[in-house]
């Protein structure tokens, strides 16, 4: 028998501890190499944690729902070992008494038909629902977000209480709990969650935030938009967004106005002479905010390109903790979700942050006349213990002169 151990990855060291999320394998059953046993949850992203080796998972160290540090060892594999083997009793009660419960139901298989994708799985750990339990349609028939949706919203008659384990009934959608005619339901945060509520409470009591606002007319970008698009895709085999011309926009305004790229060290003020532009993206988990590094030096296709593939990872808990560490200045796009106006707060240790909102066509005066033109809310947000009004109001001026004339950008003026 040759025993090797599965351990914890390398955490940042920012992250002082995880919480496992749910095994996809339990003990007794062989397991391929690289294969995906378990999620890990810090409070900043979702780790995989592969098998190190081909053989059979013959004890949990720890189970569901375990709170655990680097390299801390979480299973063990035989790698002489054969699946037929019955997992050792000793295995089984090693983990503790939640774990056996989610893993009961995971397919024998090594292959990925009924692995759940990451937002899949938290989905699924959130709602108690066990693994397998649920029938995939994604790509080699792996579990995906849509699919454990739509198994949550079908019919189903509801568990006896005694049936179901007591930390999934804490977890369990509340549409399968019938809790009479004034339902409630307790689940526990995740470790992202009360992190993103550590931070914005740290915000809000360490910064002076101030909020000023201003209307941007986006007809110029729209119509540069609309001319360049079909060629802009060919060429770059991605759509043209409009992120990418606040990405500009901001780097063009915080080039002139530097105070608004920099931070705040006990008495000091930290000048940054590069520009890496955190940009804000709803997941299943949460509000996470990847880092654009160097936004300066990159192009338009650049950005957006990268934009996509930050929303495809926070949709699939993909995005590494390096990829959301640090930034300068950040944006935020409630836009993209209908809002009209909001007061962003201040992402620590950054001393101010851009809102973009809803364009809508409004009413307003030009050379006195009343005409109709698509409008757009920008909100900044800014550390008035550092940036003065002056620095905040004529940054946000500039970046709504580069939007109302994009040519600006080109000679940066």
């Amino acid at each position: 028998m040759a025993i090797i151990e599965v351990k914890v990855p390398q955490l940042s060291e920012s992250v002082a501890e995880a919480t496992m999320l749910q095994w996809k394998k339990k003990p007794g059953e062989a397991v391929a190499a690289d294969e995906i046993l378990i999620e890990i949850e810090t409070d900043k992203v979702v780790l995989e944690v592969p098998a190190p080796s081909a053989g059979v998972l013959v004890e949990l160290v720890v189970g569901d729902g375990g709170t655990v540090v680097s390299d801390q060892v979480i299973a063990r594999i035989d790698t002489d070992g054969k699946a037929a083997a019955a997992a050792p009793a000793a295995a089984v009660a090693a983990a503790p008494a939640a774990a056996p419960v989610a893993a009961a139901a995971a397919p024998a298989s090594s292959s990925m038909a009924g692995v759940a994708m990451p937002a899949a799985a938290k989905l699924m750990a959130d709602a108690g629902m066990a693994a397998g339990s649920v029938a995939g349609t994604g790509k080699d028939g792996r579990v995906t977000k849509g699919d454990v949706l739509a198994a949550a919203a079908a019919p189903k008659a509801a568990p006896a209480p005694a049936a179901a384990p007591k930390a999934a009934l804490q977890q369990v959608a509340t549409a399968a709990i019938p809790l009479g005619e004034r339902p409630e339901q307790r689940v526990p945060m995740t470790r992202l969650r009360a992190r993103v509520a550590e931070r914005l409470l740290q915000s809000q009591s360490t910064n002076a935030i101030l909020t000023t606002f201003n209307e941007v007319n986006m007809a110029p970008v729209m119509a540069m938009r609309s001319k360049f698009q079909d060629s802009f895709t060919k060429e770059h085999g991605c759509k043209l967004g409009f992120m990418s011309f606040f990405v500009k926009a901001a780097v063009h305004a915080l080039k002139k106005f530097p105070v608004l790229n920099a931070s705040v060290d006990g008495n000091d003020i930290v000048y940054h002479g590069y520009f890496d532009i955190g940009i804000a993206v709803g997941s299943p988990r949460g509000l996470v905010v990847p880092i654009l590094r160097n936004a300066d030096q990159m192009s338009f296709a650049d950005i957006e390109k990268k934009i996509a593939e930050f929303g495809k990872k926070a949709a699939e808990g993909k995005l590494g903790i390096e990829e959301m560490t640090g930034g300068t200045f950040s944006i935020s796009n409630g836009g993209t979700f209908g809002s009209m106006m909001s007061t962003p707060i201040i992402n620590p240790p950054q001393s101010a942050i851009l809102g973009v909102h809803a364009t809508k066509d409004r009413a307003v005066v030009e050379n006195g006349q009343i005409v109709i033109r698509p409008i757009n809310y920008l909100a900044m947000s800014y550390d008035h213990r550092i940036i003065d009004g002056r620095e905040a109001v004529l940054g946000l001026v500039a970046m709504k002169d580069a939007l109302e004339d994009p040519a600006r950008l080109l000679f940066n003026i």
